[in-house]
């Protein structure tokens, strides 16, 4: 997946539950990102909004 992948590519939540939801499952994903790579990742916050534009594409989801 490319840096800029995603971009502008419209994402929306039902509910504040809902974005919490996936920030969960997104704080879950990154936890095993770092794993794999056995490094902290400072750019979490570009991870992440990849992550959940992804997620509510259908595309890949990073890795």
């Amino acid at each position: 997946m490319s840096p800029n992948a995603g971009e502008g590519d419209l994402t929306s939540y039902r509910s504040a539950t809902d974005l919490a939801d996936a920030l969960r499952r997104a704080a879950a994903a990154h936890d095993e990102h770092e794993k794999r790579t056995g490094q902290r990742d400072d750019n979490w916050p570009d991870w992440y909004a990849r992550y959940l534009v992804a997620e509510q594409s259908g595309a890949t989801l990073p890795e």
